[in-house]
């Protein structure tokens, strides 16, 4: 009996290891860089972390958000709160939910 369990753990083991390689192939998931998480552990603004690991300039997501740069810059500095749509807009501009970066 403990082989045949240890089998079906295998095998789900397997699947779940087939599903996660087929996720990242599509662009579903993404592996996250240390540093990455280094940065957002040491409390720098998630937005910035995630826009810079996305090779975006403050100018250049606030144009493709539609906002304007000085905005922008105040929400990922936490001096100002954006409304959740526009928070809704940098997370599709990042192509993140707005839990990955909402702590």
């Amino acid at each position: 009996m403990s082989q045949l369990l240890d089998a079906a753990d295998d095998a789900s083991d397997r699947a779940a290891v087939k599903d996660v390689q087929r996720r990242l192939a599509s662009g579903e998931e993404e592996l996250i860089p240390a540093a990455l998480v280094d940065r957002i552990l040491a409390g720098e603004s998630r937005i910035r972390v995630w826009r810079e690991h996305r090779g975006l300039t403050l100018k250049a997501l606030a144009e493709k958000i539609g906002v304007g740069q000085p905005f922008l810059s105040q929400i990922e500095t936490g001096k100002r709160e954006g409304a959740l749509e526009t928070l809704r807009k940098i997370a599709a501009a990042l192509s993140l939910t707005l839990d990955d970066f909402v702590g």
